[in-house]
């Protein structure tokens, strides 16, 4: 294969081998020489010795077949958390936090000694030089320089992770607090060297689909519209992936517009006594209320996110179906194994998608649609910012009430916090919150495989299919008759 220089890349060359010896049937076989396969020869690509760069790939099919990292570092698998370090690439990331640039004036103030009370600074020739050994990375130098003279080095994960996240050990590894980590995804984006990624289900649902005596079934988010390509309509992909073994594919818009209907009349309940609700359909939200917010975990809706409601169709019309979600979401992985394990057996990601229409040479631009959408252009909606509240207003509409509600849209968890921090306050004036963990909605997930910019761009072209009609839609379907309130 040529240079192997980005991230992304890295990834799916992994994923792409995964999937290549999982379809055969001898993934276990050819574990050990994957990382040869990718990195060959002997001249580095990406890191400082070979030696290194197979190491990494290692510990990337490791966690691609759904296994941990290393198991030096890690003792033990948590189910709900699928966001974890890749040790051996963590450690080319810089160590010193706080580091004196070249701005440096030699200036007779030597303010920035002044202000560590480390003694961590010292004064030479060519300016001023810190002391890592002494620096308690406590800022003061930082600020006191009055050329700016000193950058803040933090690591990149530290800094993308909102909820504080994430430390550095003894050996300057991040650590992940799985106490306070919401599984975002955020630092998987953030980190520069990729040393951060999910765990993968991929290997398993190839497994599964292989096997005769199982039937298994794709539901795919509607966030998947822009991902492969602006021309590229949610029914092709649908039919690309009946294509790589699936007995049928489903899409979750369907069990976004049967959350719309059921969502709406718990808010109406609660809007009559006077109670305000959040919604409960982006799991990154849940956990962040969860783990930072416990006390207003009763504002959360009781209704169960879109992939349930359409797991749940699919198990009406085949029981004993095994159910894989796909969509942009990691957080969807934690969500499932801790919460709906019993309803959908694995999630896939668009990455691990596009991995699998690579391995089968499967192209979604030369299908032919199949089967027309159902869903209604709300239920498509809830994968942007925006689209649940959008959704529930219709709904609310159609059900010929009329009350005066109010909404606020939060767009990044940065956003729900603060708004959080206000309904825990008491302050908060609106009575329904939509909380999205990702800035601009789902078709902004971190495993998603194009920039935002062009999957909204590509997503906007098939948002309005023409069926606005949720409660008919429900109807119809008879989503109605799922059960779509959680314990």
């Amino acid at each position: 294969m040529d240079e192997i220089t980005d991230i992304i890349q890295i990834k799916n060359e992994v994923l792409k081998k995964v999937c290549e010896y999982a379809y055969e049937g001898t993934l276990e076989e050819h574990v050990d020489q994957i990382p040869f396969e990718i990195i060959k020869g002997i001249t580095p690509r990406f890191r400082c010795c070979v030696y290194r760069e197979r190491e990494i790939i290692r510990q990337r099919v490791r966690l691609a077949m759904g296994k941990l990292p290393a198991d030096s570092v890690y003792t033990d698998l948590d189910p709900s958390q699928v966001v974890h370090v890749i040790p051996c690439a963590c450690e080319g990331c810089p160590i010193a936090r706080y580091t004196v640039t070249d701005n440096c004036q030699s200036c007779l103030a030597q303010k920035c000694i002044k202000a560590c009370r480390f003694g961590a600074i010292y004064k030479t020739p060519k300016g001023a030089v810190i002391d890592p050994k002494k620096c308690k990375k406590c800022g003061k130098c930082y600020e006191a320089c009055p050329y700016h003279a000193i950058v803040d080095m933090e690591r990149p994960c530290k800094r993308a992770c909102p909820v504080n996240a994430i430390s550095i050990d003894d050996n300057d590894i991040a650590i992940i607090d799985k106490k306070k980590c919401i599984n975002c995804g955020a630092c998987v984006v953030g980190c520069p060297f990729g040393a951060i990624s999910d765990l993968s289900m991929v290997a398993n649902v190839i497994k599964e689909i292989l096997d005769p005596s199982v039937r298994v079934y794709a539901i795919i988010a509607p966030a998947v519209e822009g991902q492969f390509g602006q021309d590229i309509s949610l029914g092709k992909i649908m039919a690309a992936t009946k294509l790589l073994g699936f007995d049928d594919v489903y899409e979750v818009a369907l069990g976004a517009d049967a959350v719309a209907y059921n969502e709406s009349q718990e808010l109406l309940e609660r809007y009559e006594k006077g109670e305000k609700m959040t919604s409960s359909c982006c799991p990154s939200f849940v956990n962040l209320i969860e783990q930072h917010f416990p006390d207003l975990k009763p504002y959360v809706s009781t209704t169960v996110p879109p992939m349930v409601a359409a797991a749940q169709y699919v198990k009406s019309l085949d029981p004993e179906g095994i159910v894989v979600f796909i969509g942009p979401c990691i957080t969807k992985k934690s969500d499932v194994l801790s919460h709906y394990i019993d309803q959908i057996q694995y999630v896939l990601t668009f990455e691990e998608l596009l991995a699998m229409f690579q391995t089968k040479q499967i192209n979604p631009a030369q299908m032919e649609i199949s089967a027309e959408e159902d869903a209604t252009s709300y239920g498509k909606g809830f994968a942007k910012s925006g689209g649940v509240a959008a959704a529930v207003l219709r709904a609310i509409d159609e059900l010929g009430e009329t009350p005066e509600l109010n909404v606020v849209r939060c767009n990044g968890v940065q956003e729900c916090m603060k708004t959080l921090r206000l309904l825990k306050a008491g302050r908060l004036s609106e009575d329904f919150i939509e909380g999205m963990g990702c800035v601009g909605g789902c078709i902004a997930g971190p495993a998603s495989i194009k920039e935002p910019a062009e999957v909204r761009r590509g997503f906007d072209k098939f948002a309005d299919n023409n069926n606005h009609n949720i409660i008919a839609t429900n109807k119809e379907k008879k989503l109605d008759q799922l059960h779509l309130h959680q314990h």
